[in-house]
Parts: C-alpha cells; structure tokens; sequence
C-alpha cells in the first residue's frame, strides 16, 4: 500500500503503490484517483485506507483538480463543500494538514520546511515542468516563510528519461526551458526525463536537500502507469509537518 515512506525532522513524505486496495480491474487495487472511471465507492475506500495506514484523519487530506499547470493554492483547511481548485501544486503553513497528489507518470513532488513549517506538493507533468509548477511551488513557499536551503525535497515514482519516448520535435521544445530533461530512451529514441528537470530546477532555487525515487512507474507492475495502460488507477504521494 505504501511503497515509500520517509520522515525527516518532523517532516512526512508517502508514496503510494497499486497494492491493498479494493478497487476491480482495470485499477486494481489502490486507485487513488476520482477522475479515471473508477466507482466512487471505492476510491472513498481507498483513500480511507491510505489515510489510516498513514495515521492520517481522511478528513485532513487535502487534494486537487490536476491540470497540467504551473497554478499554485495555498491552503489552511480541507475544502469541505468548497469548489476543489483546479492547480498543480498546494501549499499550507498549517501543521497536521496533509497535501496529496496524484499520479501515473508525472513527477510528484513533495516539499517541506520542518523549520518555517511550511509544506507542498506538486504535480509535475511534462507540460507542468515546462510551465515552472515546481519554481512557483517553491516561490508561494518562501512568501509564508520558508527557506530554499532548509528545504526538504522528495519526488516520487515516475515514468523514467529511458522510457518517457516522445516526438524530436517535443524533446528539443522541452530542452529549451529545461536542458537537463533532454534524454534519450534504451532504444534509441528521443525522451524526456522529467525527473531530472525538476531536479535542476530544486538545485537552481537552492533546494539542496533532495532525493528521488528509483521506481519507474511504465517498468514496474507495482504501480500505475498511463503510457503503459491507459485505462487505469492514480498512486499518491502525501506530505505533512508535525
């Protein structure tokens, strides 16, 4: 159910697989997501189940509309009966507040001052790497008081540079804003690997405290992948201050 989980001063970061869930095919079994044809019965369940094996309230998880954007909500309180945002990125300054994002390829991205007590989490597609959703995360970060070099950062399963095959055209696009994604798959084809775009954009805005998950999501049966079935589930990735 939880594929990784890590805690660093207070700060809480979860990454999810497909497994324990109680979801039926084709998104066996912790589909985590409620916009990809899976009964919302089941993703309540699931979400419940991911919430508890946290130690999390379901209640106190806060998740968004995912775009492929670069908008970026700060957040204090669950939304309740509030319009859920469509954003790629949340923020609070409030402890004990879990931010979520979903994913089944895209890079999610989960950052914390343990120190400011500020957190956030992202969702970091092509389209939102490109777009700078990681820069703005860290930007509406600062402005509550956190600081680039006290900041945790953590990204999860994610399609990887040898398996991400993309059009010439679409690559030397991506390389223009961000050289370091510019990749090539194991057979030879123009790629993108979003990780590592992301991970030198955290390195420029002085986010030193970083690590990424080996796991990529098209390779490994454990967890979703989009480009490998279409039709399936959304992994989460969850992080909270004490």
């Amino acid at each position: 159910m939880i594929g990784q989980r890590e805690s660093v001063s207070g700060a809480h970061f979860a990454f999810t697989d497909r497994w324990g869930g109680v979801s039926a095919a084709p998104y066996e079994e912790l589909n985590l997501g409620g916009a990809v044809g899976d009964t919302p019965g089941a993703v309540a369940a699931n979400r419940e189940l991911a919430a508890r094996s946290l130690g999390l309230d379901p209640a106190r998880v806060v998740w968004m509309n995912q775009v492929h954007g670069a908008e970026v909500a700060v957040v204090d309180e669950p939304w309740g009966t509030r319009p859920v945002p469509e954003v790629d990125a949340l923020v609070t300054a409030r402890r004990g507040l879990a931010l979520a994002v979903l994913t089944a390829d895209c890079v999610p991205v989960l950052l914390a001052d343990p120190v400011a007590g500020v957190a956030a989490a992202a969702h970091a597609g092509r389209p939102g790497m490109v777009e700078g959703v990681v820069p703005a995360t860290v930007r509406a970060m600062v402005e509550l008081g956190a600081a680039p070099e006290r900041i945790v950062a953590r990204t999860g399963p994610a399609v990887c540079g040898r398996c991400y095959e993309v059009p010439e055209t679409m690559r030397a696009e991506v390389a223009v804003v961000e050289p370091t994604a510019h990749a090539e798959t194991s057979w030879g084809t123009p790629a993108v690997d979003v990780s590592a775009g992301v991970h030198a954009q955290l390195d420029r805005l002085g986010v030193c405290d970083r690590a990424h998950s080996p796991v990529c999501t098209l390779e490994s049966r454990d967890h979703f992948s989009y480009r490998r079935d279409r039709t399936t589930g959304r992994l989460a990735a969850y992080v909270w201050l004490d």
